[in-house]
């Protein structure tokens, strides 16, 4: 099964995608697609055809390819914010990869009836966080890669393929060995102080400038919200909303919701709010509850 075989070397944009003859499963599954290569190059296309050129009957959706330049935090949140919306069985291969070519290592994840593939970087950290239980496997088998591996492109060279190949009914542990000792990024979840307070960050900032912090919706119950405050930069978050043009609660500029993605959002509505805030990710936000 090697992929290689029949396949021309025609240099590092090239490369003959694998003409090895394989099973096509009858279910053909969805393969997600979240980088940060952008849409005016060539990279989004060259790993849509080699997954194409080995299962010719997949499903890819783009999730997105904007994530700044080499921002595995941004790409490990809006992976977390968006995988559940597939159904199970989806294959998510996600390209943030600083470290492409380097002794990192390239890994099948397997979490929540959903598989991730991707750079071991920290990059699924918030997938072993949410679902707690997974298995990770190496990726070693050469065989499944398109050849000849160019070391500044693995996105094309390992991971689409190895996509392809587990669309068409490959087994996991086909690709490589297990291994139980992945790159973690700090963890999501935030500190409870002794005082009861609960000690988070902005994990994200949006495009709208909206803050959205590692508080989840739970940490505050609908009783607490009338005497709840949230705490950033020297500056008190006091307003409640249910979404974002809600007034009724109070016409306070800057407010507190429970986002789409799970957890606490500080916003202004139709400002950014870290402008207005001078905030960025990762500063400390602290919510007390009365």
């Amino acid at each position: 099964m090697k992929i290689g075989r029949g396949a021309r070397k025609t240099g590092r944009g090239g490369e003959a995608s694998p003409t090895l003859p394989v099973p096509i499963s009858s279910d053909p599954r969805l393969i997600t697609l979240l980088t940060d290569f952008g849409t005016s190059d060539y990279f989004v296309a060259a790993l849509k055809g080699v997954i194409f050129s080995v299962n010719p009957r997949a499903h890819i959706v783009d999730i997105t390819h904007e994530i700044p330049p080499q921002d595995i935090e941004a790409g490990a949140f809006a992976l977390l914010a968006s995988y559940r919306a597939f159904p199970p069985k989806t294959i998510h291969v996600a390209v943030v990869d600083p470290g492409v070519g380097s002794t990192r290592r390239p890994v099948l994840v397997v979490a929540g009836l959903h598989y991730f593939i991707g750079p071991d970087n920290g990059l699924f950290s918030y997938i072993y966080e949410t679902e707690g239980k997974f298995q990770i496997f190496e990726l070693t088998n050469n065989k499944f890669f398109q050849q000849p591996v160019s070391p500044t492109f693995h996105g094309r060279d390992i991971f689409a393929p190895v996509a392809a190949f587990l669309s068409t009914g490959v087994k996991p542990a086909d690709f490589g060995n297990e291994i139980n000792d992945p790159f973690r990024l700090a963890s999501l979840n935030p500190r409870t102080l002794k005082t009861g307070k609960v000690e988070g960050r902005i994990i994200h900032i949006d495009r709208f400038g909206n803050c959205i912090t590692n508080i989840a919706h739970e940490c505050l119950s609908k009783n607490d919200e009338s005497r709840a405050k949230l705490r950033i930069k020297g500056k008190t978050i006091r307003s409640f909303r249910r979404f974002f043009s809600d007034e009724r609660v109070s016409t306070e500029k800057l407010f507190a919701v429970c986002g789409s993605a799970g957890f606490l959002e500080i916003a202004c509505y139709r400002e950014s709010a870290a402008r207005v805030l001078g905030v960025r990710r990762g500063d400390v936000v602290t919510l007390e509850k009365g």
